[in-house]
């Protein structure tokens, strides 16, 4: 830790993360955003236990210590005792970013217990959004996720095809897909279309293809995208629907905003203030499971909206982000003893 000529404190925080890799991945808005008094290093096991940095940020702390074959998570959580000993003994604060109230997939007593270890250890919380709760509340810090408008403005963008709705990105068995294609195709009208694009977990991409199979208005693409390709699908789209079982924070909510599109969520706290920030008729929200009348009676309420100004974003800009965290870690590293000359 050291002192920049202008007076301003120079950090090194570690990622929990791989470096980025120039697409939408959070840690590469992340990086874009950080001031030039952070410097950023990537995870690897051998950096986190041996390298030099003063602040350990960590993201989804889950996948740190899960692998496929039990000797290896073993090995990792052993690995994250020891870097959490050393985060004691030489006064590393430990920041999280709370991106989920809990894993998607639930892991085992052993895994909870390592987890419940880091979380006694960390400082500060970055929630997302207002709603998350932290325990004890001293310790959260509320830092918005940010918007993707930047990132976009130059790609091409269509206009919008009348009757088409989207779901995008990774499809997951929490996201529900299974249930929006069982829906849409209740639904009558040779005038509406379904997309389903993003990378499958196992099992849900043949899922997919069998119910596009049976109705001639699906399609899929059925990978990873490009931003220039996504840009291109969300563009094209009259009305992305995202049927998440649990939703608390989400990318792709925010990537479909940025692009000025109407998207039909689940009704959480977080969805709801979000919708409140945004202004009306850009977040439509349904209570319980989405059934053919949820999805027929946005459309209609989405046309009968007409023309409205572009989603709020303002608050959202990731340089003013990437300040707040900066000011974060200087808070973290004063909590854990360090001195910040």
């Amino acid at each position: 830790m050291g002192v920049m000529n202008t007076g301003t404190t120079h950090i090194t925080v570690l990622q929990s993360l791989s470096p980025p890799d120039g697409t939408t991945r959070y840690v590469n808005q992340v990086v874009e955003g950080a001031p030039d008094a952070v410097t950023m290093r990537f995870f690897s096991w051998r950096t986190a236990l041996l390298g030099r940095y003063d602040v350990f940020h960590v993201h989804w702390p889950e996948l740190l210590i899960r692998a496929p074959r039990p000797l290896k998570a073993r090995l990792r959580r052993l690995a994250l005792h020891a870097l959490l000993l050393r985060a004691r003994l030489q006064h590393i604060p430990i920041v999280r970013t709370m991106h989920n109230l809990t894993p998607h997939e639930a892991g085992h007593g052993a895994e909870t217990r390592a987890l419940d270890a880091l979380d006694a250890r960390t400082a500060l919380v970055i929630r997302l959004n207002p709603t998350t709760p932290v325990e004890p509340e001293c310790r959260a810090v509320t830092i918005l996720h940010g918007h993707y408008r930047d990132r976009f403005s130059a790609m091409p963008r269509p206009e919008s095809v009348s009757g088409r709705i989207l779901y995008f990105g990774l499809i997951r068995p929490y996201k529900g897909v299974e249930t929006l294609l069982r829906v849409f195709r209740a639904l009558p009208g040779p005038d509406l279309t379904l997309r389903v694009v993003g990378r499958p977990s196992s099992g849900l991409g043949e899922t997919i293809t069998a119910e596009a199979a049976r109705d001639a208005r699906i399609s899929s693409v059925l990978r990873f995208v490009s931003d220039e390709e996504l840009v291109v699908e969300v563009g094209g789209a009259e009305l992305v629907v995202l049927p998440y079982r649990e939703m608390h924070n989400s990318g792709v909510l925010l990537v479909t905003l940025s692009l000025d599109r109407p998207v039909l969520v689940p009704s959480t706290p977080s969805n709801r203030a979000l919708a409140d920030e945004v202004g009306p008729d850009w977040i439509y929200l349904y209570d319980g499971d989405l059934t053919p009348e949820i999805l027929q009676d946005t459309l209609e309420r989405m046309r009968a909206a007409g023309s409205r100004p572009r989603p709020r974003l303002d608050d959202r800009d990731w340089k003013t982000l990437g300040q707040q965290s900066y000011r974060t870690y200087l808070r973290a590293l004063q909590l854990a003893g360090r001195s910040i000359r």
